[in-house]
């Protein structure tokens, strides 16, 4: 069980004071003065007083101005308000606990600790204290299917901005080439999900008008990457190995290179299908028969048609490999949900920036197609979420969900979600504390 008086951080204050969740009946300062909000202000994320371009009627008098919020109002002094111009203009001063014995500095307090709904603030403090897959989910069952719907798109496109940020900064470096941008991107999504970074560092490893020129020919593209890889470092048995072996020492002292360290790459608790010697088969295949990538999956519009371009086969000697001289039955191409997952991380991002870069809208809208037409990605936190009854049918519900436990759920962040808003708000005058304090206790 909660405290009897749950404490109210001033964060949740901002809250209510922008959503107007407090009785604003008879409302008056410490002193008595009436108060009317004919306009609760801005919500200001930089330095200085927590609300701006605020309009208010305090006895009778209108006036517009900053609009600073404490826990209690000794937290003023505490601050160093008095000491800071900024707070110069501070035409009230809102607090949940007035514990002075009047206004400092002379600027009005209204006091709302008696006008928030009790259910309100332990709501809140359940929020904060759950330890649930997600702080909400025994209120999840409550949210409005058309809170989903608002919330859904504004996740997609901060989860959409958060992958193309890497992107943007590799066209600064190139020089916005695209086509070596793309390759990269594309290398980071052969690599998903434990070798990610050792793809990239392989293609980083490799100048881009060497691989171009390499591509056309396929056995010297292969040997090129599997030893910048690191992986022709020892002695082989198979006749295919050492050609490859002996193609790289030449390139390797044409171009002066410098492969990889061996133990970059990751193969336990992982299916042979995912070992990062047949990713990179398969890659070399996919950029020996794709002379210019990104230029085709600018062409490219369906999703069955981008499966073919990204399922391209390996060389033979691949199809009984699935690592240099260690001979299997057959191997298998990388699975349906394989593809799907590099098209989600790498196309998608890939033609959205373009679009937003080049403003061809378009491409943007083509990649919240792709999204809206892949199936959703099954993982820990997308089973998460469907064991709270919140279920993935497409790319767009999984990528939203992704967003949502990550960067909110994780970081208790429910006061700038839609959704943790939607439930704070939701019955506050008529739910009774005890089945609201059973309804948590349950969950735990």
């Amino acid at each position: 069980m909660l405290s009897v008086n749950p404490l109210c951080s001033e964060a949740l204050l901002q809250y209510i004071w922008l959503s107007g969740h407090f009785d604003p009946f008879g409302l008056a300062t410490v002193t008595g003065e009436p108060v009317t909000i004919l306009n609760p202000g801005q919500l200001n994320r930089d330095g200085g007083p927590d609300f701006t371009a605020a309009r208010l009627r305090i006895a009778g008098m209108e006036w517009a101005g900053n609009v600073e919020l404490h826990y209690r109002t000794s937290d003023w002094r505490r601050h160093g308000h008095q000491h800071n111009p900024r707070y110069h203009n501070v035409i009230l001063h809102v607090v949940f606990e007035h514990d002075l014995p009047g206004p400092p500095q002379g600027i009005p307090v209204l006091e709302l600790q008696r006008r928030i709904p009790k259910i309100l603030l332990r709501r809140y403090r359940h929020l904060m204290d759950h330890t649930a897959f997600v702080p909400c989910a025994p209120l999840l069952h409550r949210v409005p299917e058309e809170v989903w719907e608002r919330w859904t798109p504004r996740l997609i496109e901060e989860r959409l901005a958060r992958k193309t940020e890497v992107f943007r900064n590799w066209l600064e470096q190139t020089r916005f080439n695209w086509e070596e941008v793309c390759t990269r991107a594309m290398a980071q999504g052969y690599g998903m999900p434990v070798n990610t970074a050792a793809f990239l560092e392989l293609f980083q490893s490799i100048p881009f008008m060497l691989l171009a020129r390499t591509r056309p020919y396929r056995q010297r593209l292969e040997a090129l990457l599997f030893g910048q890889a690191g992986m022709l470092e020892t002695a082989f048995q198979d006749t295919y190995p050492k050609e490859l072996q002996s193609e790289y020492r030449f390139l390797q002292h044409k171009h002066g290179l410098q492969s990889m360290p061996a133990h970059r790459w990751q193969w336990l608790r992982m299916r042979p299908t995912s070992f990062p010697s047949l990713r990179i088969a398969h890659f070399a295949a996919v950029l020996h028969n794709t002379p210019h990538l990104f230029s085709r999956l600018l062409d490219t519009e369906d999703i069955p048609a981008l499966e073919k371009l990204l399922e391209a086969g390996p060389s033979p000697y691949w199809q009984y490999h699935y690592r240099l001289d260690v001979p299997s039955v057959s191997t298998a191409a990388p699975g349906r949900h394989i593809l799907h997952h590099i098209m989600i991380n790498t196309v998608v991002p890939l033609l959205y920036l373009y679009g937003k870069h080049m403003r061809l809208p378009q491409y943007q809208q083509r990649a919240l197609d792709l999204l809206d037409n892949i199936p959703a990605e099954n993982n820990r936190i997308i089973r998460g979420w469907a064991e709270e009854k919140v279920p993935s049918i497409t790319a767009t519900d999984s990528q939203s969900l992704l967003q949502l436990k990550q960067c909110y759920c994780d970081a208790k962040r429910c006061l700038e979600c839609k959704v943790g808003k939607s439930l704070l708000g939701d019955d506050i005058n008529v739910c009774r504390e005890d089945e609201e304090d059973q309804l948590w206790g349950a969950e735990r």
